[in-house]
């Protein structure tokens, strides 16, 4: 009954120490697994932040190309305006060439409207350029936010 006795207590003395190697295992796998959930929430947190500003950098972007399409048609439309112009100063040099008189009035017209003409050209060269700049950058910014999706859908897939 002795040894018996002996034989079961080495086995609970053992068991013992089995158990609290497991408990002790066990708190460090809490531990590391309260330490991965905190990191999720900061990435996600991280995350949700990048989103934002990618938001608000794709607004500012869509005003600013609205308002270089705004400036674009009135570019336009003043153009249109000047060669209507350029056009009513060639017919006028015309019947004043056909006239003989004033010619040097007609043609002074004729060259104020063709260097007005050229400054609108110019400018609204500028513009297209800036509208399409602002088309780039708004390319960039969707590709960006694919790619966050992307980010997020690997994320969910390796937890």
């Amino acid at each position: 009954l002795k040894e018996e006795n002996a034989v079961l207590r080495s086995k609970i003395n053992k068991l013992q120490i089995l158990s609290e190697a497991q408990a002790d295992k066990m708190r460090k796998l809490e531990k590391k697994l309260e330490e991965n959930k905190m990191k999720e929430e900061k990435e996600a947190q991280d995350l949700e932040a990048m989103v934002q500003h990618v938001e608000q950098n794709l607004q500012m972007m869509t005003k600013r190309a609205a308002k270089a399409e705004n400036s674009a048609a009135k570019l336009r439309q003043e153009n249109a305006q000047l060669q209507a112009e350029l056009r009513n100063s060639r017919l006028e040099n015309e019947a004043l060439r056909a006239g003989q008189a004033g010619l040097a009035v007609a043609k002074q017209n004729a060259e104020l409207a063709l260097q007005h003409l050229l400054q609108v050209t110019t400018s609204s060269r500028a513009s297209i350029r800036q509208l399409l700049s602002g088309a780039e950058s708004l390319q960039l910014v969707a590709d960006l936010l694919k790619s966050i999706d992307r980010i997020s859908e690997v994320s969910e897939d390796g937890q």
